[in-house]
């Protein structure tokens, strides 16, 4: 069975975007996300993989859900639903579900684990928002100390959460 893990920066209130984009471009986060998902598939809505200013991630199996059936870009597989993208992706190990709000709200009730970078701050113009982390079907599995992000200023944690069995 493939484990479902679910990758994301979340600012207050749920907040994960901003007129197609990060809220906050943060390096370490950025690096943090490379790391993790690096050698594994990302599966993605398409407003997500066209937010990528060089198209496709690169070491990564990128799979974009769309309703679009003639859609295509060069390093793609698109899948239908959630549903086909994990068939798609059937005895991998771990597959990355990396957005939007739509394709995390998907995939809340089916995910094994929350790779989070928790943001510090409000972001009144946010429009993307993740559903809320219900302590009482997550464990925090890792937490990490602040940070503060010399380039915006915003400070941050990483937190890694266990769906309770």
């Amino acid at each position: 069975m493939t484990k479902v893990v679910i990758i994301a920066a979340v600012a207050r209130g749920g907040a994960i975007g901003r007129r197609g984009d990060l809220l906050f471009h943060i390096s370490d986060d950025l690096r943090r996300f490379k790391a993790i998902t690096t050698g594994k598939p990302v599966i993605m809505g398409r407003k997500t993989f066209e937010s990528f200013p060089k198209g496709a991630l690169p070491d990564r199996r990128n799979i974009v859900i769309t309703r679009q059936n003639d859609y295509s870009a060069p390093g793609i597989e698109t899948a239908a639903s959630l549903n086909d993208a994990l068939r798609l992706v059937n005895g991998t190990a771990e597959a990355m579900v990396i957005g939007g709000g739509e394709i995390y709200r998907q995939a809340f009730p089916i995910a094994d684990e929350l790779r989070l970078t928790m943001i510090d701050a409000t972001v009144e113009d946010a429009d993307t928002f993740m559903p809320e982390v219900d302590k009482t079907a997550w464990v925090e599995k890792e937490v990490s100390s602040p940070f503060t992000d010399p380039r915006t200023g915003v400070t941050y944690r990483f937190v890694d959460f266990e769906r309770r069995r």
